[in-house]
């Protein structure tokens, strides 16, 4: 009898990994979207409208019904899995709150990139920036409605990414597509880990 009541005692609950994704790309290519749109929180986020004054530093071709902008971060969460939670950190896109991202990209361990193919330049410096920090990252082309598709391989030309960084499309507003994009990012940035330790193991037996 003893035997059965314990078996019947719950499972100790599983202590989640939590790992912190950043979301980054050019002013109004869906950041805040993206992150409102898989978030089991409500988003914290930090958005202002966009003022006369803002207009010669807020470059709104292409997206003129744009009315708000983040001027610091958005936040949300999302469980993948019972023992993995993902902190969304949404960068600010304009030039002048890049500031912001060293400090956002601390403990990072991957990005998304979002891109849109209609201002595919937008997300030059994102790209620029991971690169240089060594932060895995993948590109998200964000499929806006009316805006014209490319086939990927075009698009990764167009950005001269690696061979390895992941490419692909999605739609910021479906939860089921930013998911899958999130599971990219996380599946490419411990296979870039993983890659990383076995080179420096190799190293360190050859020295």
């Amino acid at each position: 009898m003893a035997f059965g009541r314990s078996s019947r005692h719950p499972a100790p609950p599983v202590e989640p990994v939590t790992l912190k994704i950043l979301v980054a790309g050019g002013f109004g290519v869906g950041k805040t979207t993206l992150v409102g749109a898989v978030s089991e929180i409500r988003p914290l986020r930090t958005e202002e409208t966009l003022t006369e004054a803002s207009r010669p530093f807020d470059d709104t071709d292409g997206v003129e019904s744009k009315t708000t902008t983040t001027v610091a971060m958005d936040f949300g969460r999302i469980t993948l899995r019972e023992d993995l939670v993902l902190y969304l950190f949404g960068t600010p896109g304009q030039d002048r709150f890049w500031f912001l991202w060293d400090e956002l990209a601390q403990g990072a361990l991957g990005a998304i990139v979002l891109a849109d193919t209609r201002r595919l330049q937008d997300c030059f410096a994102a790209v620029d920036y991971f690169e240089r920090r060594g932060i895995p990252f993948t590109i998200a082309v964000n499929c806006f409605e009316g805006a014209d598709r490319f086939p990927i391989d075009s698009v990764r030309g167009a950005l001269d990414l690696d061979p390895e960084v992941p490419l692909m499309m999605c739609d910021a507003r479906d939860r089921g597509s930013v998911k899958n994009v999130l599971v990219g990012v996380v599946e490419h940035a411990l296979t870039r880990a993983d890659q990383l330790h076995a080179q420096r193991a190799t190293t360190g037996a050859n020295s």
